[in-house]
């Protein structure tokens, strides 16, 4: 698990604070930020648009460690947080947190997959599902994680892996309250409606073949009962007509 490496950026003190002060900033082609922590007090500084703007968007950016270089003095930082103009989307203001010697902070760390060509899920046509993206971790503020990988080299069709079967550092720390699933291997769509069309008929078999016999019975019982009518007719044909009496001789 590669630990993410400390880069440099310049930037400059600036002497107005408040939306003044950030409006100058603006204007000269910088954007304004702020230093906070460290039992220090705030320092507010301007960086350089075309630099900020690059690392941000390059990825990653609020969980690299960065050396402020402030007017020939280096700051070491962790990015917390950045504005971004809600039309044009360019940065309008970023913080940084200053770190002290042996500082333990609190960072998301991105999910990564490996071997998914080699994975015999996925040769067998299932896709990778990454269900977690990221982690909340307590770690080192010298020592944190790029990311944390997992391997699918041995995963087939809804095999899972859990944040517990992951090997961290031992000063990287989850702050989950249990178990995360992190990645799975999904079935396609063919084969999961044909195990639903085999276990509906595996469900109905045993019930059709108890109902055929009575099904089977009920024409027998049909004919049986036609030829009762049938023969009825016959019965009352063999009764010959009554006999008219002879009328009485006066």
């Amino acid at each position: 698990m590669a630990k993410a490496n400390v880069k440099e950026m310049k930037a400059s003190t600036r002497a107005r604070a408040g939306k003044g002060g950030a409006r100058e900033v603006r204007r000269a082609g910088q954007v304004p930020g702020t230093i906070y922590g460290d039992d220090k007090e705030p320092l507010n500084v301007a960086l350089d648009y075309k630099e900020l703007t690059s690392r941000i968007f390059a990825g990653h950016f609020l969980t690299t460690i960065y050396d402020l270089d402030i007017d020939g003095k280096k700051h070491r930082v962790i990015p917390r947080d950045y504005q971004l103009d809600p039309v044009k989307d360019f940065p309008i203001h970023v913080d940084f947190q200053r770190l002290g010697e042996g500082a333990q902070i609190r960072v998301s760390i991105p999910v990564h997959v490996r071997n998914a060509e080699v994975s015999p899920g996925v040769k067998r046509g299932g896709a990778v599902n990454i269900v977690t993206h990221s982690i909340d971790v307590r770690c080192p503020a010298d020592a944190i994680p790029e990311a944390i990988e997992v391997d699918l080299s041995n995963l087939d069709i809804t095999d899972s892996v859990h944040l517990s079967e992951i090997k961290l550092p031992d000063n990287v720390r989850p702050l989950l309250a249990g178990d995360a699933t992190l990645v799975t291997i999904v079935p396609p769509s063919g084969v999961i409606e044909e195990q639903r069309a085999a276990a509906a008929a595996a469900a109905a078999g045993p019930a059709d073949a108890a109902a055929a016999p009575a099904a089977g019975a009920a024409p027998a019982a049909g004919a049986a009962g036609g030829d009762k009518k049938a023969a009825a007719p016959a019965a009352g044909g063999d009764k010959k007509p009554a006999e008219k009496k002879p009328a009485d001789k006066k």
